[in-house]
């Protein structure tokens, strides 16, 4: 720590994308695994498609686990850098390597063991339940991939070394794109190949970044020789990234309340819950690069809280959500406009297009609100407010969207028109920007004020 670190003295334009554009870019890849994953399935059956989408939910508590704890570790981790504390910066890294390590052997667990109740709660389709529980087996009970990948990643991305994660990012994505159909298809093995290609590359990622950690990355230190778990450090952990799990994990029972209601009320059934879940792959390539954006974002606030520079804080945010807003805007652009292009990627029949184009159009009305929200919700992780983004989250997925959605999937069903559901994501995302607004500025008032300017006020 000799040399003044890039995230505090880098002009803040130059600094955003220096540090997002990697992640952005690894970020894309990895939609487009996710996309091309869910294709290589849909080539096998409609059903394979539905068990993949059911899965979904499961799936992403389990990213939620582990990208939580990230969040608290990667804040913590800029603060402590922010502040000239390496050996702090190192406890924190360590540490988060054990808790990555734990979340994999809670997840396998409960995916070894739970994986069936789960999916017979959505479906009495026995063909979508066997097929469910075979790629749910193998991504829950291999995840230690996952773990170490998101972990490792992040502490490349929050000391600066955004370019390296995509690396690994990359070749991950890569190496599971090359392997989807060499199981899919060579070995015949369905959605169990597309499970066995994804934790294949989670492995090699995982890896691959633990070497640029130990050989690549010289502002922290991963020292396992006689280490101990630091609970005073772990709490400080999920004190900050808690709130970001529980959040992402709002989210994924929303999908699975969702794909209740549309199975039980939406006159297409199964296909509506797959054609949902086909927005959710769709929509990665729009959410990825905002995501991209606040995760390159997130360490630049947190050094920068750390080195007492208010100035360059409010800039980043300023600019982040400016950002964020365009891009999910050409997002919403192309939703409306080559719907039915997108559904025929994925072998579309007449009855999921019919199911999809209105539901894609409708749902990214939303994306041109959403964009302040992530930048603002990014500004909350880094400052250790991580709760204001929880009380944002839960409002929008629990409190409106869940039971608009339930209210109109009943009108709709009663008036036979099905489209009304999906107006439950724009009536969701108008409050929740309006909360979003309000939580800022109550941290505004706070904290984010009362700092100096420069870092030199008051010293």
């Amino acid at each position: 720590m000799q040399n003044e670190n890039k995230l505090g003295v880098m002009p803040i334009k130059k600094l955003i994308w220096d540090m997002s554009l990697p992640i952005i870019a690894s970020m894309l890849v990895q939609a487009l695994y996710n996309i091309v994953d869910s294709v290589f399935v849909s080539w096998v059956s409609e059903a394979s498609l539905t068990a993949v989408s059911l899965a979904f939910p499961a799936q992403n508590l389990m990213i939620s686990l582990s990208a939580g704890t990230a969040v608290g570790v990667n804040a913590l981790m800029g603060r402590a850098l922010g502040a000239k504390q390496q050996k702090r910066a190192d406890t924190v890294a360590v540490n988060g390597l054990f808790l990555a390590f734990v979340g994999f052997l809670l997840c396998a667990v409960l995916g070894l063991s739970l994986s069936d109740l789960f999916f017979r709660s959505q479906t009495d389709v026995e063909e979508i339940v066997q097929m469910g529980n075979q790629y749910l087996h193998i991504v829950m009970g291999c995840s230690i991939g996952l773990f170490g990948q998101m972990m490792l990643e992040r502490l490349l991305q929050g000391t600066g070394h955004s370019v390296l994660s995509m690396y690994t990012q990359g070749a991950g994505a890569l190496i599971n794109l090359i392997l989807d159909p060499v199981f899919i298809f060579l070995f015949d093995l369905g959605v169990a190949g597309a499970a066995i290609a994804t934790v294949t590359g989670q492995i090699c990622a995982c890896v691959f970044a633990l070497v640029l950690n130990l050989k690549k990355n010289p502002e922290i230190h991963l020292v396992f020789r006689g280490f101990q778990p630091d609970w005073r450090i772990i709490g400080s952990i999920y004190a900050i990234g808690l709130p970001s799990v529980v959040m992402m994990a709002i989210g994924s029972v929303m999908t699975f309340l969702m794909n209740k209601i549309l199975i039980t009320y939406h006159s297409a059934r199964e296909t509506a819950a797959t054609a949902f879940g086909i927005y959710f792959k769709l929509n990665s390539f729009v959410f990825m690069p905002v995501f991209g954006l606040n995760n390159g974002v997130i360490p630049i606030i947190a050094y920068n809280y750390g080195a007492q520079q208010r100035g360059r804080m409010i800039e980043t945010i300023k600019r982040s959500a400016l950002y964020a807003s365009c891009v999910m805007i050409l997002g919403m652009a192309i939703f409306q406009i080559v719907p039915g292009t997108l559904l025929k990627i994925f072998k579309a029949t007449d009855t999921m297009m019919a199911v999809g184009i209105p539901a894609l159009r409708i749902i990214s009305l939303s994306f041109c609100l959403a964009g302040a929200c992530i930048a603002l919700g990014g500004s909350f992780q880094a400052l250790g407010k991580s709760i204001y983004s929880l009380i944002v989250s839960f409002i929008r997925q629990l409190v409106l969207l869940i039971p608009a959605a339930f209210v109109l999937a009943q009108i709709g069903h009663n008036s036979g028109n099905d489209n009304l559901v999906w107006w439950c994501y724009p009536i969701a995302e108008i409050f929740s920007l309006g909360v979003t607004l309000l939580c800022y500025r109550r941290l505004y008032r706070t904290l984010i004020s009362k700092l100096p300017l420069n870092g030199s006020e008051g010293a």
